[in-house]
């Protein structure tokens, strides 16, 4: 049997399930490579559609809940979220319940953001609806994104599956690149919180000396 065929099997089983592990958590970038499998038929676009959705969509619930009934305690265990919280809190402040909306689209903020709803006083069911709108948005956007990927490929290219491999890395690295030019936004603009910061070490290591 073609080694193309033994993955288009094993996809075809499998694949959905890692798909939905990986929306779950994550799953941008499984998202988009799933959507761009689907164009070649490895998958059905409607399932990965689908799985996205269900797999997004349980686990920002089960995020909720968490911060529902352990929220307090992970503030005082762990500094990162207690960071964070403050925040999310200044956006919840800025954006109000928008926020559940895009949180699933805030880098870095994918998972946080709905365990720090959960400790608001945010409704439970309004949360359920909104997460059920957002979950399935960010599915088509980036199921699709992933697909329209390998239809343009398949404009430039007579045929797309020659260069499976060489359109899987360009994809990753597109991702890459992405994710680097974001940290670097986000470095840049906590430079200046940074600075503060040093400064005040530098003095207080002064008044040290001195006294």
């Amino acid at each position: 049997m073609h080694v193309q065929e033994i993955l288009k099997e094993y996809l075809e089983l499998h694949g959905y399930w890692v798909l939905f592990v990986g929306t779950f958590l994550e799953g941008e970038a499984i998202l988009l490579l799933a959507g761009f499998l689907a164009f070649q038929g490895y998958l059905n676009i409607l399932g990965v559609i689908c799985t996205a959705w269900a797999g997004s969509f349980i686990g920002d619930q089960c995020y909720f809940y968490l911060g529902r009934l352990k929220g307090r305690g992970l503030l005082k265990r762990f500094h990162f979220i207690a960071r964070k919280f403050r925040e999310a809190l200044k956006l919840i402040e800025k954006y109000g319940n928008f926020v559940a909306f895009v949180s699933r689209f805030t880098y870095g903020f994918r998972i946080i953001l709905p365990i720090i709803l959960g400790i608001t006083n945010l409704a439970p069911r309004t949360f359920l609806w909104i997460n059920l709108i957002s979950a399935l948005a960010w599915a088509i956007a980036f199921s699709l994104g992933g697909y329209l990927f390998g239809k343009s490929a398949s404009l430039l290219l007579d045929n797309v599956s020659n260069y499976e491999h060489y359109l899987v890395l360009i994809l990753f690295g597109f991702i890459f690149v992405a994710w680097c030019v974001h940290a670097y936004h986000v470095w840049k603009l906590k430079k200046p919180a940074r600075e503060r910061l040093a400064r005040m070490r530098a003095i207080r290591d002064v008044r040290r000396i001195d006294s």
